[in-house]
């Protein structure tokens, strides 16, 4: 018995080393290599290969020379789909994808090559030699304008750094080099004038102060003419308003300090029109100017216009109060004031009634023998009829 239990076992053994291949687990290999429209390796890229048959998913990155690799790939068609990352995936943004791809027990090596598809997609569309060539010149017209931009972002970022620092003339000479490079660009001849604004209350020299307003004056105004042609060439973007009236206010700004009134209410008169949002902010920056000029009336129109355009700004009724004050007459020991001084100071007071103007605005009516209504522009409540 011991013996046929030993033959027994033996013949088992057989069997078991001689299980056939069909019995055990196969798998092939797959690779390739990613490149984008340049021929530049993408890195950290996914490849999604997909098994039409069963819908297993193998998700694989590429390394940084744009290298993918797996083993133990189950055998059958896939569907193979390149993204530009994890996160392209999740948003299912592809970049390309081949469609039954056979995998076998052998290695299968599938690239993704950017140029190549697009000229192999460009003659199979029936591109004649000369619009594949116009294409071509696209790319790299493409090309070049992302280096461009590239190169100027870091511009204005050392530009930004050193106005923030204080160091006007390293950011004018920065951004002077970026104009030069690329003098379409409205946002590049703003922050020019930024910094020649910035630079000028430095100076010491009047001369050289003027030169600098006149000069960011001069940018300023190029960039409103590129932004300006922008945007009555293409389709309008909400931020293209409230660009264009930022680069007018600065202009008023600009114009201001060099003594130029008329010139910054001008300007400031367009922002208000080009944003009607921001309407108050502009008319009151023109008030203000219109009275350190001494024009009165122009300021109060200014206020005014501000006061329309936003009922609760307090400090409109404050320095509209403050000029029509300026015309007040004395008749005999008393000050008489324009109708609507009153009602003015009142008016912000009440907006404010613990305000930085307060003190002075309490002081305005008592010299004029207006009270304080502090109850101002309310409604009186009807009596109760009992």
């Amino acid at each position: 018995m011991k013996k046929h239990f030993a033959v027994f076992v033996f013949v088992l053994l057989l069997l078991g080393l001689c299980v056939p291949p069909g019995f055990a687990q196969a798998a092939g290999t797959v690779k390739g290599v990613c490149k984008d429209s340049e021929g530049k390796p993408i890195a950290d890229a996914v490849v999604v290969w997909a098994n039409q048959d069963n819908g297993q998913k193998y998700t694989l990155k590429t390394n940084k020379k744009g290298e993918y690799f797996s083993l133990g790939i189950a055998p059958g068609t896939y569907t193979v789909t390149l993204y530009r990352s994890a996160d392209d995936v999740k948003a299912n943004k592809e970049v390309l994808h081949f469609g039954k791809v056979p995998v076998s027990l052998d290695e299968k090596e599938l690239n993704f090559d950017m140029k190549k598809e697009a000229e192999e997609q460009a003659k199979g569309t029936g591109l004649t030699p000369e619009q594949i060539k116009q294409m071509q010149e696209s790319q790299e017209k493409a090309k070049k304008e992302n280096n461009t931009v590239k190169a100027l972002n870091e511009k204005i970022g050392t530009a930004s750094a050193a106005m923030k620092n204080g160091d006007f003339d390293t950011a004018i000479s920065t951004l002077t080099e970026a104009t030069q490079m690329d003098a379409t660009r409205d946002i590049l001849w703003a922050q020019l004038a930024d910094a020649y604004r910035g630079s000028a209350a430095k100076q010491t020299d009047t001369a050289e102060k003027k030169k600098r307003l006149e000069e960011a004056s001069t940018d300023y105004g190029k960039a409103i003419d590129i932004k300006q042609k922008a945007v009555d060439a293409g389709a309008k973007k909400p931020e293209d308003a409230k660009q264009l009236a930022a680069y007018y206010n600065n202009l008023g700004e600009a114009a201001a300090k060099s003594g130029k009134v008329a010139d910054a209410v001008k300007a400031y008169n367009q922002a208000a029109q080009v944003n009607p949002e921001g309407a108050a902010g502009y008319y009151y920056n023109a008030g203000a100017v219109l009275t350190n000029a001494g024009k009165v009336d122009d300021a109060i129109a200014a206020f005014d216009k501000c006061i329309a355009a936003d009922p609760t700004r307090a400090d409109a009724y404050y320095q509209k109060g403050v000029n029509l004050i300026g015309k007040a007459t004395l008749q005999g020991d008393k000050m008489v004031a324009p109708a609507g001084t009153a009602e003015a100071f009142n008016k912000y007071l009440e907006l404010q009634p613990a305000g930085p103007y307060a003190d002075v605005a309490k002081q305005m009516l008592a010299s004029i023998g207006a009270s304080v209504e502090t109850g101002f522009g309310t409604k009186k409540k009807a009596a109760v009829k009992k």
